[in-house]
């Protein structure tokens, strides 16, 4: 206990005596709980579940805490909440804490937040007799994000092309989808090129962090990574192949944007760290040419992986990618079948 307190030099040590008698009621419990009829109890329990046994010892040992100092230590003495793996959770608690360290980019009057990316799509089409063909697309686009927020943002979005080598299939849709943008209406917003909106609402949507939170409310999202994930799996129920999967997704999203504040991204890096499956899947991973380390997440049916890659050294998201680990009649297994990277930068300009 003298240690506990030392951790928090803002509270006195507990008188001598004090600790005195916690130590005797302590001694006296442990005495009691040797008892042939305690040993018989606890015997019980452990039949029913070998959880109850552990949680019930612990709560003793809180009960004790708080007699003895006043206070009550949970990180300490609550039972282990099963998360990611030891190796994963390491990583992206370092990646929380390097996010902290690295302070966020500073656009002064006049200039914009660059938020760079680029993505690949899996895209397919069926013909008139049946046969489907699959292909992999390209594309990316440049945000331009000015210091006050509630400006104008820039938005550059780039035509969406097949990658090489590319089925007669793929030129079809690729030449479509050209014609569609450029036959649109009057004042219907075109899909490619430049586009312009107040507070970055593109198309009526204002930007958001997780579901259900603009970016303009980001300071109202919890920072406890506990507090947080359940507020991300709560809005997110029922959606995706699993709970765990869609809660890393979801991280992985608002991560992408590029504008989330370095306190509410370490606090995303802890709370992707609390869910069950996600695990170091590539130390080396190379997205867009940065190299990385992955961390994904299965899909139940072991069909797919979702992975976010981050830069250890600055906690920054390099991109994220889904990796299908099943071969099927399109793609090889580890195939990436889409992936984005991200790039921040300040900038004096927009287009």
């Amino acid at each position: 206990m003298q240690l506990l307190r030392e951790m928090r030099s803002d509270i006195g040590s507990a008188p001598p005596a004090t600790l005195a008698r916690g130590r005797n009621k302590l001694m006296a419990s442990i005495d009691a709980s040797s008892r042939p009829e305690a040993a018989a109890r606890t015997h019980e329990l452990a039949k029913v579940s070998p959880f109850r046994v552990r949680r019930r010892i612990l709560m003793v040992s809180a009960a004790a805490a708080l007699l003895v100092g006043g206070i009550v230590a949970a990180e300490v003495v609550l039972p282990n909440q099963p998360g990611a793996t030891a190796e994963a959770a390491e990583i992206l608690n370092n990646a929380a804490a390097a996010t902290i360290q690295t302070s966020d980019p500073i656009v002064g009057p006049g200039q914009y937040l660059k938020i760079e990316t680029t993505a690949v799509y899996s895209s397919g089409s069926v013909a008139a007799d049946g046969t489907q063909d699959a292909w992999l697309d390209k594309t990316g686009g440049q945000v331009y994000v000015p210091a006050d927020r509630n400006g104008e943002w820039v938005w550059n979005r780039e035509e969406r092309v097949p990658l090489e080598p590319v089925s007669d299939a793929a030129k079809a849709d690729a030449v479509q989808r050209q014609k569609k943008d450029q036959g649109r209406p009057a004042g219907q917003p075109s899909i490619v090129g430049i586009q312009r909106a107040p507070g970055g609402a593109f198309y009526g949507n204002k930007p958001t962090v997780i579901i259900g939170t603009p970016l303009t409310e980001a300071g109202s999202l919890p920072r406890d990574p506990r507090a947080l994930l359940n507020l991300i799996q709560e809005r997110t129920k029922g959606a995706g192949p699993s709970p765990e999967m869609e809660a890393l997704i979801t991280i992985a999203d608002g991560l992408r944007t590029g504008v989330v504040p370095a306190d509410l991204r370490a606090a995303l890096y802890k709370a992707a760290a609390l869910i069950p499956g996600v695990a170091v899947v590539d130390k080396q991973a190379t997205l867009n040419g940065k190299t990385g380390v992955a961390i994904g997440i299965q899909s139940p049916d072991g069909g797919g992986r979702q992975e976010i890659i981050i830069d250890p050294a600055t906690g920054l998201m390099i991109g994220e990618r889904n990796v299908s680990l099943k071969a099927t009649a399109d793609f090889p297994a580890g195939t990436a079948t889409s992936w984005t990277s991200v790039q921040t930068s300040v900038v004096n300009s927009a287009p």
